[in-house]
């Protein structure tokens, strides 16, 4: 069973070992008596900038191939393991495309757009996929960021990392933004068995592993997320 005492950590090096142990790993606390990243390591390491700061592993984990990362569930950031990936993704995301899910009326024009843009510059940072979509005017940042939360809730697209803002200079100038790529890109740049899953197989996969981890009321909430 979970037990937050048993998952303090200090080191990206330990952050890796309990994402591999669990699979999955929320930011903050998502899931009742569940770890996530801020309750396994302390206070104090966040926003240091120092090789201890968690906020710096996240755009680490995703380079690094330790498991994707996104807003993959109830738009909260999530990280998950290379191997627990197809299951998820199975039961998260859709076998059709996004233009086909479009056409069908089951995505955004703007998520559609999105998601055009980003297949065809894999990596690209937030604030030029903002601009190349023409959505830089203030106006239409919520629609953006629905349209970018809508393709990570549907397991189409991951974060890549991030890109520091620099000056003309080439100097750290500001805060570094997010980027991103399609799913099935960085699945095949980190070697993800991207096969088809059946439904039904994928959550007995997710109950199997979830039930040797996570206490009642965690396995409870984990359900109704995966449904099974």
């Amino acid at each position: 069973m979970v037990n937050l005492k048993d998952y303090q950590i200090s080191t990206y090096k330990e952050a890796i070992e309990v994402i591999k142990e669990v699979g999955l790993l929320p930011l903050a606390q998502l899931i009742p008596g569940y770890p996530s990243l801020d309750s396994i390591t302390l206070k104090e390491n966040w926003h240091s900038g120092s090789e201890l700061d968690p906020w710096m592993w996240r755009a680490k984990f995703p380079v690094d191939g330790v498991a994707a990362y996104g807003k993959f569930i109830k738009k909260k950031s999530i990280l998950i393991s290379r191997e627990l990936l197809p299951f998820v993704k199975a039961l998260l995301g859709s076998q059709h495309s996004v233009k086909k899910r479009y056409e069908d009326g089951l995505v955004s024009r703007e998520a559609l757009e999105l998601y055009t843009l980003i297949y065809g510059e894999e990596g690209i940072d937030s604030r030029l996929l903002r601009v190349k979509a023409g959505m830089k005017d203030k106006e239409k940042k919520k629609l953006f960021d629905h349209a970018l939360l809508e393709l990570q809730g549907s397991m189409d697209i991951v974060v890549s990392g991030t890109k520091a803002k620099t000056n003309d200079l080439g100097e750290k100038n500001g805060w570094s933004s997010t980027s991103f790529e399609t799913m099935s890109y960085w699945a095949e740049n980190h070697h993800v068995d991207e096969r088809p899953i059946n439904v039904e197989t994928a959550k007995a996969e997710l109950k199997n592993h979830f039930a040797k981890i996570c206490d009642p009321e965690s396995m409870k909430a984990l359900a109704k997320v995966f449904k099974f």
